[in-house]
Parts: structure tokens; C-alpha cells; sequence
């Protein structure tokens, strides 16, 4: 498949590159920074540069146009700018479903987080930022043209995968390795039976194929 992953360069989506070039698989990392265009390289990616927050939906579908599947995993990032919750968190991630539909890419997954409500209260910036996801995830659960999965992962650890999960539409929160992360996304891109999910993920006592295959299973 070709895959194009937008926020490239994150955490969990370098990780995700370099599973799914391991696969065979063509991979594409969307990145603003030309700077970080190395790394994805040495992920096995072919990076793209393109500033999501000041792009058109024109430009992205361009980028997108005969990919498989394509993969959200950008963030406004953790120094507290309220405004980029807003303008990647929810804007990109709207931006990104039109793209997908615009090119004609059904395929679309998006890295959320446990607790991401529309309606979640606070002025707090991770209030801000649970509510923009939420928001983000309304839209794409809405868009009949994608065959969408969400994952809402709890805390982010790097303290090395351990292959092993809690994949359901409830698990509490609770914390799961990035390593882990990217593993269930990979073996998401390559179940279709998991379109039209809302998973949470923490770490667990099931194997990633395993509990990837359980969600599909379930959906019958």
C-alpha cells in the first residue's frame, strides 16, 4: 500500500514509518520543517513538505492522490499555544479528512486521545486540547465518503514496546508505550474490517494482531 502519514515527524508516526517500510509497504510523511526530512528517510518515509496549518485542501489532495491510506498523527504540540490545538489538533485533522476525500482516499485513521469530547469544559490548555479532538473526531466520524477508525490512545510512555494491549470502545485510562501505538496502527492500515471504530488503547495482556483482529471480529 502506499501510506501518507500527516505530522511525519512525530513520535509515534516515525515509529510508524519505519514498521510499515518493514512491511513493504510506500510511506510518506507529510512535514513542515525541511530540516526533519533526514530522519524520515532514515525511517524508510518519503518526506513531503507542506505546512498544514497555511496549506489548501487542493495542495493536500494533490499530495494524497493515489495513496491507499493515510494516517493523522499531528499535534500542536505540548508548549501550551492554545491556538494550535485549534489549528492543527481539529483544523488539520479537518483539513486533512477533506484532502482524503478530495483524492479520493477512503482509508483514514486518526491518532486521537482517551477523554477527546466536543463537549469536554475547561479553560485549561489540555481542556483545549481534549476539546479539539473531540471536535476533530465529530467531523471525521461524520464524513460518509471515509471508512474511518479512531484511536484514542491514553498517556504516551517511551519505555519500549511490549506488544502487548487493551484495544476496545472502553478500556479506562491508564498508560501504553508509543512503540505500542504504532504497532496497532500498522495492524490497523491492514485490517479493513476495523473501519467505522473508535477504539481507546492502553497497555494490556493482549498481543497487537491479536486484539486488532478481536475489534475487527466484534464489528462482524
Amino acid at each position: 500500500m502506499r501510506i501518507v502519514i500527516a505530522g511525519g515527524h512525530g513520535q509515534i508516526a516515525l515509529r510508524l514509518e519505519r514498521l510499515l517500510a518493514g512491511r513493504s509497504h510506500d510511506v510518506a510523511g507529510i512535514i513542515r520543517k525541511p530540516e526533519q526530512a533526514e530522519d524520515l528517510r532514515a525511517a524508510g518515509a518519503e518526506p513531503v513538505i507542506l505546512d498544514m496549518e497555511s496549506t489548501t485542501v487542493e495542495e493536500v489532495a494533490a499530495v494524497l492522490k493515489g495513496a491507499d491510506a493515510v494516517v493523522f498523527a499531528a499535534g500542536g504540540g505540548g508548549d501550551g499555544n492554545r491556538q494550535r490545538k485549534e489549528t492543527v489538533d481539529k483544523g488539520g485533522a479537518i483539513l486533512f479528512a477533506d484532502a482524503a476525500e478530495r483524492a479520493g482516499v477512503r482509508r483514514y485513521i486518526v491518532v486521537s486521545s482517551i477523554g477527546a469530547d466536543a463537549r469536554h469544559e475547561g479553560d485549561e490548555v489540555f481542556d483545549v486540547y481534549l476539546r479539539a479532538k473531540g471536535e476533530a473526531d465529530e467531523y471525521v466520524q461524520s464524513r460518509t465518503g471515509l471508512d474511518w477508525t479512531i484511536v484514542r490512545p491514553g498517556a504516551l510512555k517511551n519505555e519500549g514496546g511490549t506488544g502487548l494491549v487493551n484495544l476496545a470502545d472502553r478500556t479506562g485510562r491508564g498508560p501504553v508505550q508509543r512503540d505500542d501505538v504504532a504497532a496497532v496502527l500498522a495492524e490497523l492500515l491492514e485490517t479493513p474490517g476495523t473501519a467505522g471504530l473508535t477504539l481507546q488503547l492502553i497497555g494490556g495482556t493482549t498481543p497487537v494482531k491479536d486484539a486488532v483482529a478481536a475489534v475487527a471480529a466484534a464489528k462482524g
